[in-house]
This record gives C-alpha cells, structure tokens and sequence, in this order.
C-alpha cells in the first residue's frame, strides 16, 4: 500500500511537471506570436531618398536647436560640395550670434526679442562675417558638462543687456560690450583666435574660406502663409527672426515642392516649425495630423493614432494661417529635412533629423513627418537655390 502510494505521488508530481512545462511553453509560443504581432504592427518606413548628412547631436539642455540644425545643414552642403565630412561647432555662431543679438536689443532701447533661440539661415549668416572652426576646437562647454547646459547663461546674458538698457544715467559705457563677451567667455569659453586643422594654421575665417566656402546668396528662406503675398519677399514677424531676415511667400503646395524637389535633386532642407503639437511622437518617431480631432478622441484612440495608421487631415492654407494666428502653431524647432520615406500605403513621408541624441527614440533620433504634418506645421524651410523648382525661381526673380 504504501509502495503504489508513493508510485502514485512520483506519477502526479510527473503528470503535475509536464503540465506546468506545457503551460509555460503555450505562453512563451503566445509571447513570441505577439511580439511578432507587434513588430509587424505599425508605420513601416521605407527610405527612398537619403541625403548626405553628419551624425546626430543632442542640443541637451540649450536652446539652440537653430544652430545644431543650420550646421547640420551646412554640413551636408560641404558635403555636396565634394568637400570632407566636418563636425563644425554650433557654439561657434551661438557665441556670434548673441553678440549681434545684444547689439540690436541696445541699440532699439530693449524693444526687440533677446533670447538662445533663432533660425537655421543664421548660421550661415555667422560663418560668412565670423568664420566657423570644428566643434572639437569650441565645443562652449566651458563649465565642465558633457551636453550643453544653457539655463543659468541665458539668463544672466539677458539680464546684463537690460541693465545696460535700464541703466538712469542716459548714457552707456564703454565697456558693457566687454562685460557682455566676459560671460559669453565664462561659460562657453573663448574662441580661439587660430588653430591647427590637419596640419595646417587656419583662423575661423580663412579655415571657412578653405573648407566650407558657402555664400549666404546662395540660399533662400521659404515660407507659405495667406495673409502674404504669393511671390514676394516680407519680413516675417517671428520671434526667431531676430536679424529681420525676408522670407519669399508662396502657395503651400509649392512649398511642398520644393521640399520634394530639393531632396530628389540631392538638395537637404533646414527646417523651422512646430514640435509641440499633440501629432509630433519624437519617442515613436513620428509627426502627423489625424483627420479626427484630438478633442473628440477617446484615450485609446489618441495612443492608437501612434501605433496603427490613421487617415490624416486634409490641410488647407486657412487651417494653416489660423493655427499660426491662435498660437497653436509656434516657431518653437528647427531640425533637418534629409531625406523621402514611403510607408506600407505608399504615403509619402519625410525623414528628419533631430538634435535630441538618439536616445528614447525608436529611428535612433531621426523621425518621420508626414505631408500633412509638414503642410501644417511648418513655419518656413532654408534651402540652396539650386533645390528650387526651376519655374518658381522665375516667379520670385532669383
């Protein structure tokens, strides 16, 4: 009796095991098939065109974003130019820029915007009266981070210029442009008058004349809004368009054009729009507008948006103009357009390089932006002539 009761509980134990192994094998099968599932779920992108272009960067906690997308830029043109790959400073036409920043903020007696941000045409702007060098020459990280921390010197800068410019005694000093370069100096460091680039002596200019050698002629800034004229060049009334830069004017899908036009011809595009629409997913590597309103969405329909493929609005240039007018579209990003994708309907989509690292996003800091988001959210693209339709350079006179 007792031998068949321990022969029946080695017989449950293996019966009870075999179960137990059975159960955890269907759920690891489950697992697997979705997972699988999951991974063929989704936006599946196909490059079709991919620019020239240097490595991401990651901007940190700066906000110049402007600058790490217009050197981005200026390095693709380098490198269509048959020239070397460069990693250039962006600290460099940071520094530069504030000064010209500061100048203008004294001289309008405060009445003018003063801040980090700006706009990609603003670096080449910079390397045409400064000069650029490499980054590893002037990095600007002076107080010892290892990613640029901005905070305590943007506000510092701005507080000196408006005590410059709330100063009681109704005259300036002669100094304030020093005291003003000594903080620049403090925390980004000092530009260095020369240095040695493969072996040989260069300055800031001479070293751009040699390797970079871009002319601000060259290039032109396109934006698309309907209370302009179509055609036309206007100063543009954004924040970041602190130099008074004129942008030509035209209809929206010529824009769309010339952003196809320009990356099929081998052309990158700067680009400054709008990152803080509830379409823009960085971390999923997306930017689109869903033809239903995020306000009548329910949860699962707002997460779903990113996961599936939606139906995505159509954008007219009064929605476009109407977003800029209300603030829901803000000049608030600049990145790098550098190259056409085509998902698995055969949309076309635009693939972005960021300057957030590559960190906690799904293409490795690149993303996607659809037509419609582009058509949406853009404030105004920064491209070479010769990435411009051939019939709407004749319209604008170039």
């Amino acid at each position: 009796m007792v031998q068949n009761l321990t022969i029946m509980k080695k017989s449950f134990f293996l019966i009870s095991t075999l179960v137990s192994l059975a159960f955890m094998l269907s759920l690891t099968t489950f697992s697997q098939e979705n997972a699988q599932k999951s991974d063929d779920s989704g936006y599946k992108f196909t490059d079709v065109k991919i620019i020239p272009h240097t490595p991401i960067k990651n901007q940190n906690r700066s906000g110049t974003c402007w600058s790490y997308a217009g050197t981005s830029f200026v390095e693709s043109e380098i490198l269509n130019n048959g020239g070397k790959e460069l990693d250039l400073s962006e600290m460099f036409a940071v520094r530069n820029s504030y000064k010209i920043k500061a100048a203008n903020y004294i001289k309008l007696h405060g009445a003018a915007n003063f801040g980090p941000g700006g706009e990609p045409h603003q670096v080449i702007e910079s390397l045409a009266i400064n000069g650029i060098l490499p980054d590893n020459f002037y990095n600007g990280l002076a107080i010892g981070t290892e990613l640029p921390v901005h905070n305590e010197m943007d506000n510092l800068l701005e507080a000196h210029v408006k005590a410059i410019v709330e100063n009681k005694n109704g005259t300036l000093t002669p100094v304030w442009k020093k005291a003003f370069e000594g903080l620049l100096d403090a925390y980004l460091g000092e530009a260095p008058a020369d240095f040695e680039f493969d072996g040989k002596r260069y300055s800031p200019k001479s070293f751009t004349l040699e390797n970079v050698n871009l002319d601000p002629k060259n290039y032109i800034e396109i934006t698309s809004f309907s209370d302009q004229e179509n055609y036309k060049p206007f100063l543009f009334l954004i924040p970041d368009n602190w130099d008074f830069e004129q942008y030509y004017n035209v209809p929206l899908d010529e824009m769309i054009e010339t952003i196809d036009f320009a990356l099929e011809n081998g052309y990158s595009v700067a680009w400054a729009a709008d990152v803080s629409d509830k379409g823009f997913n960085h971390k999923k590597g997306v930017a689109l507008v869903p033809e239903k309103d995020w306000s009548k969405m329910s949860a699962g329909e707002k997460d779903s948006v990113f996961i599936e493929p939606v139906k995505q609005k159509n954008i007219t240039t009064e929605l476009r103009l109407q977003a800029l007018e209300e603030y829901s579209t803000t000049d608030d990003h600049s990145m790098h357009i550098i190259g056409l994708a085509k998902d698995q309907d055969g949309n076309t989509w635009y693939k972005v390089k960021n300057s957030w690292g590559t960190e906690n996003s799904r293409y490795n800091g690149y993303f996607y932006a659809s037509v419609p988001y582009i058509k949406y959210k853009t404030i105004a693209i920064y491209v070479n002539k010769s990435g411009v339709p051939k019939n709407l350079t004749r319209k604008l006179d170039l």
